[in-house]
């Protein structure tokens, strides 16, 4: 199994939006992204902190996304 990427929350969102994420509302830090097939992630974007493994594990499983297909996609 492949580690975890580390990025920041802005680069998450950036990779999530070419595979057809967009965001749907901000709140604060927080970034709602939904995609048009119904799933749906939060991504925080604090300027210059990493997203952690713990974290960045939800947010693949909420968008069906497997550590190797986010890589490709940074």
């Amino acid at each position: 199994m492949t580690r975890l990427p580390r990025c920041t929350g802005k680069e998450a969102v950036a990779a999530l939006t070419k595979v057809g994420f967009e965001t749907a509302r901000i709140k604060g830090s927080h970034h709602f992204l939904r995609h048009a097939d119904g799933r749906t992630t939060v991504v925080p974007v604090h300027a210059g902190e990493t997203l952690g493994p713990g974290l960045m594990s939800k947010i693949l499983r909420d968008c069906e996304l497997t550590p190797e297909d986010f890589h490709r996609l940074l």
